[in-house]
C-alpha cells in the first residue's frame, strides 16, 4: 500500500467516531453492518479527496 493511501486510512480510523468504533464490535449484525459501511464510505471518501489532491 502507498504511504499516502495507508497515511490516509489511519487518519479516518483515528478520528472514527464513538459510535462506529462501539458498534464495529456490537454483537447485533445490524450495528455492526451500519457501522462497517459507514466505516468503508467514510475511507473511500478520504481517499477520493486524497487522490484528487495529488492530481
Amino acid at each position: 500500500m502507498r504511504e499516502p493511501m495507508q497515511a490516509a486510512i489511519l487518519a479516518v480510523i483515528e478520528r472514527a467516531p464513538i459510535w462506529i468504533r462501539q458498534d464495529l464490535t456490537s454483537k447485533d449484525p445490524l450495528a455492526r453492518t451500519r457501522a462497517e459501511e459507514s466505516l468503508a464510505m467514510i475511507i473511500a471518501d478520504a481517499l477520493q479527496r486524497q487522490s484528487a489532491q495529488a492530481d
